[in-house]
Parts: structure tokens; sequence; C-alpha cells
């Protein structure tokens, strides 16, 4: 009996997979639930394990094909004996030249074996030398690549770690171009990695895509940070810390059920008001930032929300994130944690129309009211920052919104116990 391994759905909003490395050739033995093949999304790296035990007879995609959801990977005979020497798992072809020596992306290298255009002979257009979709298109059809200003009449040494010249800025800027990058001694080149090459371009989408506006507001903690002194140490005997972040979130949770033009998406010519109110908390890692997402966040408690925090962090520096934890986000927050400044203007992280950009909680003199007389005292303040897109979310809207986050942490208005 034979079974074919096809492409899951890794995310609500993953319609194909890149196969980054076989962990296992044609005519190998594996294990029920062990790891077959390493697939690569927007969202994140996943393992794909072995429905069955068997003996791997087929592999339908080599290194750097793209498989849509449901196509198949690998056929598997579970009466098979295997191999004395496994065959090795399909590289991709030479026209794909490896990342480092040609810049390209996964679907651009499949481009290029479909078009048997060799990856080697094209000098990208984009930055650092990144070989384009366009650049293949163009060298299929003989083409000549347009040239990047700075570059050298003379090639550098070959493998050099030194980026090609940036090319000139896109987007109708006249006659302004940016100058060559000259190495220096003591210079170091950090080459993108895959992570960090998606943040760009998101962030650069999202910049050319929204007409942000940033409002700012300025919180007092103190009646909060008197109901988060009452209940931490029984939330840690729990084995959970009550965060301000989680008061923050509930505030943001609730706020976005009364004013819901800012839980919304664009579309073509409309917008939709989402139901689900699911908040992406972005979390530094080791491999660069990532926005988990806690769904339904407006149905959770206090504890539960310091409950899914602490989850989400933890998992997320410790790589066990799913492409599932990282879908689906309506609204972001972006917390600076504890070495943060006093408050900065996010980027909204599409296809969201608004962000929260926590500042530092500290101490500072504050005026209170008592008794009909104005007093000075010591007060936890932060600072908060929305950013929202000016398409469908007007002033009124965000200057609410922002007011009532404000409101609800100034009031302590929460159910801790």
């Amino acid at each position: 009996m034979t079974t074919k391994l096809t492409m899951p759905q890794l995310g609500e909003s993953v319609v194909e997979g890149t196969v980054g490395k076989w962990l296992v050739g044609e005519g190998e033995r594996v294990e029920k639930d062990q790891p077959i093949v390493e697939i690569l999304t927007d969202k994140a790296d996943t393992e794909v394990p072995s429905p069955v035990a068997g003996v791997v007879t087929k592999l339908f995609a080599g290194v750097d094909d793209i498989v849509e959801v449901g196509e198949p990977l690998c056929e598997i005979d579970e009466n098979a004996t295997a191999s004395a020497v496994p065959a090795a798992a399909p590289a991709a072809p030479a026209s794909a030249t490896p990342e480092h020596e040609a810049p390209s992306s996964p679907s651009v290298r499949k481009l290029a074996r479909e078009e048997g255009v060799d990856l080697a002979s094209v000098d990208g257009s984009g930055d650092s030398g990144r070989i384009t979709a366009d650049d293949v298109k163009r060298a299929a059809n003989g083409a000549k690549v347009p040239a990047r200003t700075g570059t050298p009449a003379t090639p550098p040494p070959a493998r050099a770690a030194v980026p090609a010249p940036s090319r000139p800025t896109p987007g109708g800027l006249g006659a302004f171009r940016l100058p060559p990058y000259r190495p220096a001694e003591g210079d170091e080149v950090i080459p993108f990695s895959r992570r960090r090459r998606i943040i760009a371009d998101h962030m650069v989408y999202s910049k050319q895509t929204s007409p942000e506006v940033v409002t700012f507001a300025e919180c007092d903690l103190h009646e909060t940070a008197k109901l988060r002194n009452a209940h931490k140490a029984q939330y840690k005997k729990e084995g959970l810390g009550l965060t301000y972040l989680a008061f923050v979130v509930h505030a943001t949770a609730r706020a976005l059920r009364e004013v819901p033009e800012i839980n919304a998406r664009v579309l073509d010519d409309s917008y939709v008001k989402l139901r689900a109110v699911n908040l992406g908390i972005a979390v530094d890692t080791p491999d660069g930032l990532v926005v988990p997402v806690i769904k339904n966040a407006d149905d959770l408690t206090i504890r539960g929300l310091a409950r899914a925090i602490a989850d989400i962090a933890e998992r997320a520096r410790t790589g066990k994130l799913t492409p599932d934890d990282l879908a689906g986000k309506t609204f972001s927050i972006s917390n600076p944690g504890r070495k943060g400044n006093l408050v900065g203007g996010a980027i909204i992280s599409q296809p969201n129309v608004g962000i929260l950009r926590l500042g530092t909680i500290v101490k500072r003199p504050v005026v209170v009211e008592r008794d009909g007389e104005d007093f000075i005292a010591i007060h936890p303040v932060m600072h908060m920052a929305l950013t929202y897109d000016h398409r469908v979310v007007d002033g009124v809207n965000a200057n609410g919104f922002l007011y009532r986050i404000t409101e609800i942490l100034e009031q302590g208005d929460f159910e801790v116990g």
C-alpha cells in the first residue's frame, strides 16, 4: 500500500510552500511521525512528518520548488524494503545558484528554471544585487538588465562579502540616486536572512500602501498599578506573571469591540469590519521580530491573557510557533520591553488598519485633584502611539479608540481576581 504525502495547509492564509530541505531520500525508510521534509512559508518554517511508516519511493519536488497546498510531496510504500544505500534527495537544478552567490527568492528561482535561465549569468537589479522576476524575464528574452548606479567597471573578487551598489530609488523620485556603498576597513556586511527580507519587504509595502497618521496619548497607570500590585503575588503562585502588557491587551480588545472601525481591513473598493478580535503581539527573538496572535482576545480574562502572552512569547523565542500562531491578526500591539524609549510610531502590519506602540513606563510628577484641590504626586506614566490607516480610519474614530484605552487603564477598570 502506498501513501502520498501532500503539501499541508500550514495556516489559514497559506496557499503554497517552498521545499527548503528534504530530511530523507528515495529508498530510505521512515517511521510514522518522523520529520520528512522542511517547508518554508512566509509565516514560518515547518517540518512535515510522515503520516505512515514505510519506504520513500518517490520525491515529487526538489529543493526550492514551490508546491501548492494539496499537491504531492512524496510517495511512501508501507510494504517496501529500504534500499541498502538510500538515494539522495533531489537538489535544485544547476540553474538555481545558491542564494549567497545569486540572491533571489524561491519563486524567482522557480521562474528561472521554467524559463531556462542560468541565474549565475544574471546581474540582479534589486537591493544588494538581488535578482528579481523582471531580471529573469529580461534574461529569458535576451534583454540586458539595466546597470545599477555606481556599478564598478571591474568585478569584485570572487565571493566577496560586499553587496552590489544600490539601484536607483524607485517611485518616480526624479534625479535622486543613492550613492554607491564603498567598503571601508572595519565594516561588516550582514546578508539579509530570509526572515529579515520578508520583514523588510512587508515594511516597504505597508509604507507605500497605507497613508499613515500617528496620534499619541499619555496614560497615568496609578490605578492599574495598584490593582497589579494587589494581585501579582497570587499570579506568581500560579506560575504567571501579571504584566502591564496584559492590562493593555485587555483594554485594547475592549476598545476594538467598541470602535470596530479600527478592527478592519481594506479591500479593493471597500473595507470590512472584522468580527473576530485577534491581537498580534510583537516578540523579539534571536532570529528577528515575529508577531504571534492571540485569537479572540476579547473573550479572555486578565488571567487568560497573561497566560496566552507568556505562552506565545516562550514559543516564539524557542522557535516553536506554528504558521497558525502567526496568522489572522486583526490589530497589533508593539511593546518596547524593559529597555524601551519614551514612545514611537510603529509601521502598520498589513492587512490591519492600525497598530498600537507602547512607550516605556516611568515614574513622573502628575497633578491629581483631591477634595477640590490640586496636588503633585508621583505616578507611573506611559505614552502610547496609535498608527492608523487614513484610507478608512478617520481621526474621530482613532482618537476615540485611543482615548478609550487610556480611560480603561487610568480608571483601573479590570476584574483581576
